[in-house]
């Protein structure tokens, strides 16, 4: 079978910003959100596939890949706005939004922010889970972070640094996996306005505790839009446990751990998780907001949960019930 060409980079100005996007395919919209340090292109495995049967838009977020890199809002919900109004500039009234990792509190944002332009959330390696979160990330956050990466994106210590990752990512050892989208992440860093704008990125979510920005509050709000849930089970940067949280934060939330997949686990099993994101969107009917009905939830806040477990009866632990994703 004769493989598609990939699509092309095209160009919007926003604002006064130049934004960058790809898009492909035609039928209804699925909004694909990259996470830190990451572009379009990683969602390049997917486009194919998904683009056979929606129209597919990956943008670079601002401070991301090719698009403008200014002194801007770089919080979350400045970056659901910005969603908001690259798709307003589309034409697009309403889309299925894919976030993986950041992309994925964006994701969260944007249902919040615009729900009546949501027609369904998809979680992929996500933040806003839980707390916790590697190590690297946090070490963003530090002052010094700015010079010191400057120093290590020179030249010919950074390309020994990416090729070492590369060949390590090749190596077939599960934890080394996802160094192959490191090292596309830590050459991004070789740009000071990149650095820049992945500094103030993480320092609006993260803390030295770790994760700031949670959807624990809001999740009931679910409630209203069909969720998935997709997790690497072997995800060395924010731990798997967070799709339990998922599961116990949104009950009515569908979770799918990948198998033998990273941080990334759409680029480690492409094809599975473009059909898990089809049969995902084939299954579930398009949120229709009402505004009545968001009014009332949002008036009555989450439900009270019950406070403990019956006594002799243990925990239910939410990935009891987890679908795993099945092959493609």
């Amino acid at each position: 079978m004769t493989r598609r060409s990939s699509p092309q980079v095209e160009h919007v100005t926003v604002h006064g910003h130049r934004r960058a996007y790809v898009r492909a395919g035609t039928g209804p919209v699925v909004l694909l959100l990259h996470g830190l340090g990451c572009d379009h292109t990683t969602w390049a495995p997917v486009i194919d596939s998904l683009s056979r049967t929606h129209t597919v838009i990956a943008p670079d977020l601002l401070g991301h890949g090719v698009s403008d890199k200014p002194r801007a809002d770089y919080s979350v919900g400045g970056y659901a706005n910005g969603m908001r109004d690259l798709l307003t500039v589309l034409g697009v009234d309403t889309a299925t939004v894919v976030g993986h990792s950041f992309g994925g509190g964006v994701a969260m944002q944007f249902a919040y922010q615009y729900p009546e332009r949501t027609e369904r959330l998809v979680l992929v390696g996500s933040g806003g889970l839980g707390p916790e979160v590697s190590p690297a990330i946090r070490a963003i956050t530090t002052p010094g972070f700015h010079q010191v990466m400057g120093v290590l994106s020179a030249p010919g210590l950074r390309h020994a640094a990416t090729t070492t990752m590369r060949v390590l990512a090749r190596s077939g050892i599960s934890q080394l996996r996802d160094l192959g989208e490191v090292a596309t992440i830590y050459d991004s860093f070789k740009d000071p306005h990149a650095r820049a704008a992945i500094r103030h990125v993480v320092r609006a979510v993260v803390d030295w505790k770790g994760q700031i920005v949670t959807m624990a509050d809001r999740a009931y709000l679910t409630e209203a839009m069909p969720m998935c849930v997709v997790w690497g089970a072997d995800d060395h940067v924010i731990p798997v446990s967070h799709a339990s949280n998922a599961s116990a934060l949104a009950p009515t939330a569908r979770v799918e751990i990948i198998p033998n997949a990273g941080h990334f686990p759409h680029r480690d099993h492409p094809e599975r998780f473009a059909k898990l994101v089809r049969d995902f969107i084939r299954t579930t009917e398009p949120s229709h907001y009402d505004r009545n009905h968001w009014r009332d939830l949002l008036r009555d806040g989450a439900p009270v949960r019950p406070a403990e477990a019956s006594a002799g009866e243990p925990p239910v632990d939410p990935l009891d019930d987890v679908r795993h994703a099945t092959p493609a």
